[in-house]
């Protein structure tokens, strides 16, 4: 039976006003096919569990270091510990024995049953909200037999679905999940070919192009452009090929633009990982965008749903 579908997610989130109409349920999946590189949630994108580092609460007390079996973890008692990232597979010991929460294992194994589960506790609210349950990650398509199965197990409640999703994957996978999805919300992560394989890892051509057969299935579509002055929408170039793009498409009922911002930093340091920090948008830059993006006729907020 479907309902015991496993995935592999790192958060729900309760009462969420930005994925997607009313109040909603937004299920976080590990896994992600792109690698860009102002990802506000980089503990998204591998699709296995991963030992996060809070190198500020660590006391030194040495704990973990007498629990880790693999020697991931090392460090002379009274100082800070140092993790060995590729000795690391995230078991857990370390964390169950941290008493100041520096470590933590972000990732765990779920079946949809368990997910309808919490989703229900707020059944009320998404009837009131024209609300429901959002998919998004990482990358909800990178697993999508328990995206289908998590949408098919909500709408059996009555619950209404959103699919938060980069585009990046196979139409036949894609269109598998549209079939049971109510609303889509679709990333353009850029225009321009050359920048978008530069600062996302992969090529825009397939994203667009399931775009555009996404819009001929009648879902209705909010599109969300994360925007990055320095990196993937410089000016008013970039604002026309997007909104030529678009103009072109009959189920977009909303752009929401959504600013560069640096919270992903903290995260990727407790990761051990690099984070290339941009020039957020100013006003005069955010303003000019909506406006050539109000041009065709769609209605266009700065910073999202609410």
């Amino acid at each position: 039976m479907y309902d015991d579908v496993k995935g592999i997610i790192f958060n729900i989130q309760r009462f969420s006003l930005h994925d997607g109409p009313g109040i909603r349920t937004t299920v976080f999946l590990k896994g992600c096919p792109l690698r860009c590189v102002w990802c506000h949630n980089p503990e998204s994108q591998s699709p296995f569990p991963e030992l996060m580092f809070d190198e500020e609460k660590c006391t030194g007390c040495g704990k973990c270091i007498e629990v880790c079996e693999r020697g991931a973890i090392v460090g002379l008692k009274n100082t800070k510990v140092k993790i060995l990232r590729n000795r690391c597979n995230a078991c857990g010991r370390c964390e169950a024995v941290c008493h100041f929460e520096a470590l933590k294992v972000v990732g765990r194994v779920i079946t949809v049953r368990d997910v309808i589960r919490e989703v229900l506790r707020d059944l009320p609210f998404y009837k009131n909200s024209n609300g429901g349950v959002t998919a998004s990650g990482g990358e909800p398509l990178f697993q999508p037999d328990f995206t289908e199965a998590l949408f098919r197990a909500a709408r059996s409640e009555g619950i209404n679905t959103a699919l938060d999703t980069s585009g990046f994957a196979k139409w036949s996978v894609f269109e598998r999940v549209l079939r049971v999805t109510d609303f889509l919300l679709y990333d353009i992560k850029g225009m321009d070919p050359e920048r978008h394989k530069r600062y996302t890892g992969v090529s825009n051509d397939l994203i667009l192009e399931n775009l555009i057969r996404a819009d001929r299935m009648g879902v209705p579509i909010f599109i969300r452009v994360p925007v990055i002055p320095d990196a993937n929408f410089k000016g008013d170039d970039d604002f026309r090929k997007l909104a030529e793009f678009l103009s072109g498409l009959e189920s977009v009922e909303r752009i929401d633009l959504l600013p560069y911002h640096t919270l992903g930093e903290p995260k990727a340091k407790k990761l051990g990982r690099p984070f290339i920090r941009f020039r957020e948008p100013d006003e005069a830059f955010l303003a000019k965008f909506k406006e050539v993006l109000e041009s065709i006729g769609l209605r266009v907020t700065i910073g999202g749903l609410a």
